[in-house]
């Protein structure tokens, strides 16, 4: 299995900035495994942080189940302070998250799996060019090959 470690990812900025996700924890419930990552933003409280949680389960029907679920908190824009100077820490406004969902029979393969992601993945970059599929990491793994990280 694949151990549990940090994650680096650039985002979609027009000066794309370099994320670190660092683990926070594999739970495992039943036929479920759900590992957790959060960027380790100092200055940042936690819940205003990006997160990464990641799911393996087997469902009754014999089908895998994966999903990844990104998660981008925006805080609010604190303005002005009050007559004592006070101002409040600012709140999350709002989430935006990305899921990504891979439903695999049983009998499907790594190469069959890796190639509806990839394709996928490329339509949803618009990439018109070949390009080499990823095949490790935590994501890949996970969609691949069915692989959650302990």
């Amino acid at each position: 299995m694949s151990a549990i470690s940090n994650i680096v990812a650039f985002d979609g900025a027009s000066t794309p900035v370099s994320h670190t996700l660092v683990p926070v924890s594999v739970v495992r419930d039943g036929a479920k495994i759900t590992a957790s990552w959060r960027e380790g933003a100092t200055g940042v409280p936690t819940i205003a942080q990006v997160t990464e949680v990641m799911t393996l389960e087997r469902l009754k029907s014999g089908v895998y189940r994966t999903e990844g679920r990104t998660s981008v908190p925006v805080q609010e824009v604190v303005t002005g302070s009050n007559s004592a100077g006070y101002s409040a820490a600012p709140k999350v406004a709002y989430i935006n998250t990305f899921v990504k969902t891979g439903l695999f029979h049983e009998r499907s393969d790594v190469a069959g799996r890796r190639l509806v992601r990839q394709l996928g993945l490329n339509i949803a970059g618009s990439i018109a060019t070949s390009v080499t599929p990823v095949t490790t990491g935590p994501f890949p793994e996970l969609m691949d090959q069915l692989i959650a990280p302990t």
